[in-house]
Parts: structure tokens; C-alpha cells; sequence
């Protein structure tokens, strides 16, 4: 049996998580109870064209079990995979805080009354009871499971797990049109997320690899001279 000090040196490096989660959490409620007085509203053209399906409710509600799932395996399978993921996913969720301190923002893409009354439009009843329409941009929802498929396509544990990979990334392709689809964000908050997504994809997963190329070119350079 493994002591205390034992499980600390083991687990240790799940401190962060620890610490940046309630700090995120409080923060998030804060700004649930402040914006939803005054913000500006994020609303544009393609918004318009996204008709309301309810069954999207089901990827909207699994990205939950699916962000978590991802980082309690690489936590407990590969440290170094762990620190990538949690850098991704903690930059993008402070910007997110931050943004959303100094420009409230929200939307009125809601419907007024549900087009039908079945399980998945009561889900999204309950969903918009329990989640303001404020607090949006860019979406968390996008950026994160982005940060997820990301941190599974990277996962050398994973390499060989072609079908789970293939699985991982059509949740999170689901995930990001239900956004969309359950009125829950706005196109625009959908593609600034894709957008800083992909930037710090670059820099969390890509960074080394393009200094490596650097180096590389530079050496030639240097043989050739």
C-alpha cells in the first residue's frame, strides 16, 4: 500500500487542476450574477438561417462527461500529455473570464415557446433555466472540446485507437454545431472560438515542431554558406 508521500510525488501534478477549477467556477458564477442586468448583444446574419433542433441537446450535455473523461485519462496515464491539455484548456477559459469582465455579453436567439414538447426540447427548457443567455464569447463549449480532440489526436497511448480517435472527433464536431443549434451561442462565438482554438493548438501541441523545422532550416543554411 502506497504511503501519502508516495501518492503525493504520484498525483501531484493534478495541484493546477485543483487550484484553477473553483477559482474558474467562482469566477463564472460572479459573472452569471453580474452580466445578466446589462451586456451587449452578440447577434449576427448566419444566426438567422440556423433553424432550433432540440436533439442536439445530447452532445451539449456530454461535453461535459467527455472534457472530464479525457483529462482524468491523461492525468493518470501521461503526465506530460496532462500539463499540454490543462495549458490549452486553462488559457482559453481565462481569456474567456476575462473578456467576459470587461465586455458582458449575451444574446436573444432563445425561442419564446418550444416548437414541440418532448424530452429533448424539456432538457433545453431545463438547460436555459439553469444557464443564462450572457457570458458567451467565445464559446467554452467550442473551444474546449477542441482542446479535448486535440488532446486525444496527441495522445501516444491513443496512437493506435483509430476508432476512439475517429469517435472523439465526431463528438466534438457534434458538440460544436449544438451550440448552434440549441440556441445556446451565436456563429460568431463559434468561430472565434475555432479561431483561438487553433491558435493555441499551435502553440501548446505544434510549438515545438515548428521550432525543431526552424532550427533545421537554419542549420542548412549555415552547411550551405
Amino acid at each position: 500500500m502506497k504511503t501519502l508521500k508516495e501518492l503525493y510525488v504520484k498525483y501531484r501534478h493534478g495541484i493546477p487542476l485543483l487550484i484553477y477549477m473553483p477559482l474558474y467556477l467562482t469566477w463564472f458564477a460572479w459573472l452569471e450574477e453580474r452580466n445578466r442586468r446589462d451586456y451587449s448583444i452578440i447577434h449576427v446574419a448566419a444566426d438567422d438561417y440556423i433553424p432550433f433542433c432540440e436533439i442536439f441537446v445530447i452532445p451539449y450535455f456530454l461535453w461535459f462527461a467527455y472534457v472530464a473523461v479525457v483529462v482524468l485519462f491523461l492525468f493518470f496515464k501521461n503526465r506530460q500529455d496532462f500539463y499540454k491539455c490543462c495549458a490549452f484548456l486553462f488559457t482559453g477559459m481565462t481569456i474567456f473570464l476575462i473578456i467576459s469582465t470587461l465586455w458582458p455579453n449575451g444574446h436573444h436567439l432563445r425561442l419564446a415557446q418550444m416548437p414541440r414538447d418532448n424530452i429533448f426540447t424539456q432538457a433545453v427548457t431545463l438547460l436555459w433555466g439553469i444557464d443564462t443567455p450572457t457570458n458567451l464569447w467565445p464559446s467554452i463549449h467550442v473551444y474546449n472540446s477542441m482542446g479535448a480532440h486535440f488532446a486525444v489526436m496527441r495522445s501516444g497511448q491513443l496512437a493506435n485507437r483509430k476508432g476512439l480517435r475517429i469517435s472523439s472527433g465526431i463528438l466534438a464536431f457534434s458538440i460544436i454545431l449544438s451550440t448552434m443549434f440549441i440556441k445556446q451561442h451565436s456563429v460568431f462565438d463559434v468561430v472565434t472560438a475555432i479561431a483561438l482554438g487553433t491558435v493555441m493548438y499551435t502553440l501548446v501541441y505544434r510549438r515545438d515542431a515548428v521550432m525543431a523545422a526552424r532550427m533545421q532550416r537554419r542549420m542548412k543554411k549555415r552547411i550551405s554558406a
